[in-house]
């Protein structure tokens, strides 16, 4: 039997499930299992490979390319965090960096910090942080979810990443938006639609207060509907780009497209 069957069985099951939950209007518990249960054998028959893990690498493609595209639906545009009154984690936020001590950008050695945009754009850009601050701002209470299993609420205030871009002007082939930063070369790479997303800010200030280095300062991107990974700290370079290019957690296993 041709190990092509399985995968374009599993396809068309969880191609059904999207199609009858759009026809809903909603994602039910029942459709959404069945749709679990379509992703993750998907996943489990890459693992099952008896020929070794060389000849797998198709399936493993095929889970990889299914399961993206099942949570590219499910984390679409129109999806919204909603926090339901919960109130800001506060100091109990955890920070994180991959340095070896907290990332400050020292105006002193490196001049005075910028954000670039560059990459597959009309229009590279270079602006400041008083010219971001002079852009629109919005404050939203959204959770960051991290891959460890842990969720904490915070207001995040800033500008929308696709007012960003749409300053830009993104190419026709621009698929993905990479968020880079100072600590330790750390960087991201996000679908384009998702950077797109409402909730995705280039983050100036947290919980009312200006972004401490704990929490990336000067700024990070943060958008709910990415794991906590994907959002990087102490940005400083936001490039478009034809296509993935990995990231620091996505080069070390971690799932690339990361939806939460």
């Amino acid at each position: 039997m041709s190990i092509e069957t399985p995968h374009r069985e599993m396809l068309r099951t969880a191609d059904a499930v999207i199609t009858n939950a759009r026809e809903l209007g909603a994602l039910d518990r029942r459709a959404f299992l069945r749709l679990s249960t379509a992703t993750i054998s998907a996943s489990i028959l890459a693992g099952c490979n008896s020929a070794g893990p060389k000849s797998a690498e198709g399936l493993l493609a095929f889970a990889t390319r299914s399961n993206e595209r099942v949570e590219r639906w499910i984390f679409g545009k129109n999806s919204t965090a909603r926090t339901g009154g919960i109130a800001p984690a506060g100091g109990r936020f955890p920070s994180y960096f991959v340095s070896d001590s907290v990332p400050v950008w020292d105006a002193a050695t490196r001049g005075a910090w910028t954000l670039e945009i560059k990459g597959a754009v009309r229009t590279t850009m270079t602006l400041t942080y008083d010219e971001l601050r002079a852009m629109r701002m919005i404050t939203q209470r959204t959770p960051h979810y991290c891959v460890e299993g842990w969720t904490a609420v915070a207001d995040f205030t800033g500008v929308r990443v696709r007012e960003l871009l749409a300053l830009a002007q993104p190419n026709a082939d621009a698929k993905v938006v990479d968020f880079s930063g100072f600590d330790s070369g750390y960087h991201e790479s996000w679908d384009i639609e998702s950077a797109m997303h409402a909730q995705t800010l280039v983050v100036l200030a947290k919980d009312g207060q200006r972004l401490s280095p704990a929490y990336g300062a000067p700024a990070r991107v943060h958008g709910p509907v990415k794991l906590g990974y994907k959002n990087t700290k102490y940005l400083t370079t936001i490039t478009v780009l034809p296509a993935p290019n990995g990231g620091y957690w996505s080069d070390r296993g971690y799932e690339w497209y990361g939806g939460t």
